[in-house]
């Protein structure tokens, strides 16, 4: 951890406090529901792309519907993507998994969870040396040296006592709010540091950033700390790199790593934090999303696409999370007929969505409008 006293760390720990405070109050709790299945799968997008995987987001989508590519490399990335989103899904709904999120309990079972959903073809992976083919057990702590680059981690060996060590100090629930955040970030360089298992401590460190975040009260389903990474990805792989240096003599630090390096990794990872909140926060601000969905309806109207009046149903859907079916014909002005054509013509092209023929109606978010209603949510090539 870095010491007591990195005052600009605080600094930013405290902005990241309220300015995510500020986020989860924008939308109707029914509405964010929904964004939080978009949010979870522009997070799998971004963490896959800084692992040199660049999944589009339609196969992303269709992999959700279990409409897998005939492509075998293809096919993996989609069967690798939907466990990537499962794995978050129950982290995000608090499910019944090992807490805290830092202790090599929930690690683990990060790693099982995930790798348990993959195809075999994802289950091995190549000694460079020998050029062996070694088995990727789901939840097993590695069995061999590995080297990343230039680091080389710790034996697998002596995986077991780090592990006790980062849990020790990057579990506690003494630290302040201000300290745990930094420690989330601490914490995300270590564990790669550590490099636990063969394959896959990407992908669990930063599932493992995200549950940190939640159980901080500053994460949640409705930003995406991977998408700041990849954005920034020259810079995070760079400063991850900095940070496993020794340290450099007696005035940095007392521990084996460089602490001002560390401490240079924190910041990076905080402001990448407050950057997708406030991203998000603007994306998420009501009157400016309701003006992006209004001129999208209006086009497709205009080109006869969706039927008129769309644009008020979508509108309530918006502001008041669920819309009853019974209501339509009066908010639009027109018959019972006239509105069941409006609303299959909008449930038809999953711009709203419900659990049955009969049920309430809610606001979608198809990938076909993602790039008019949220702009420069997933790079100009995805």
């Amino acid at each position: 951890m870095p010491a007591e006293g990195a005052e600009a760390l605080e600094n930013l720990a405290f902005d990241l406090a309220r300015e995510a405070s500020e986020l989860s109050g924008q939308l109707h709790p029914v509405v964010r529901l929904s964004v939080a299945e978009l949010v979870r799968s522009m997070n799998c997008h971004y963490s896959n792309l800084i692992e040199g995987h660049n999944t589009h987001p339609r196969d992303i989508d269709r992999a959700l519907a279990e409409d897998y590519s005939a492509d075998p490399h293809k096919r993996d990335l989609q069967f690798e993507a939907r466990a990537h989103i499962e794995v978050q899904r129950m982290i995000d709904a608090r499910t019944d998994f090992p807490k805290p999120p830092a202790s090599r309990a929930f690690i683990e079972w990060a790693h099982r969870e995930f790798c348990s959903r993959l195809p075999e073809s994802l289950l091995t992976i190549e000694n460079p040396d020998t050029h062996e083919r070694l088995a990727i057990v789901p939840g097993e702590l590695r069995k061999c040296a590995v080297a990343v680059g230039r680091h080389v981690p710790p034996p697998a060996d002596d995986l077991p006592a780090f592990m006790a060590r980062f849990e020790q100090a990057y579990a506690s629930e003494r630290l302040t709010k201000p300290r745990q955040a930094i420690a989330a970030a601490a914490a995300h360089h270590r564990l790669l540091w550590i490099h636990p298992f063969l394959d896959g401590n990407g992908r669990v460190t930063r599932l493992m950033s995200h549950a940190m975040l939640l159980d901080l009260g500053v994460g949640s389903a409705l930003w995406s700390i991977s998408r700041g990474l990849a954005r920034r990805s020259a810079d995070y792989k760079r400063l991850l790199m900095a940070a496993d240096e020794a340290r450099k003599g007696d005035l940095d630090g007392r521990g084996a790593l460089s602490q001002s390096a560390l401490i240079d990794f924190c910041a990076f990872f905080l402001e990448c934090c407050l950057d997708q909140v406030r991203y998000m926060r603007e994306l998420l601000e009501p009157s400016e999303l309701q003006r992006r969905i209004e001129l999208y309806v209006r086009d497709e109207e205009d080109a006869e696409r969706l039927p008129k009046r769309s644009f008020a149903l979508l509108r309530e859907a918006l502001l008041s999370g669920e819309l009853e079916r019974g209501r339509v014909p009066r908010l639009i002005d027109v018959s019972e007929r006239t509105a069941r054509r409006v609303i299959s013509a909008l449930v038809d092209k999953k711009l709203l969505v419900s659990e049955s023929h009969k049920a309430p109606l809610r606001l979608g978010f198809p990938i076909d409008v993602i790039e008019r209603w949220f702009p420069r949510l997933y790079p100009v090539s995805a």
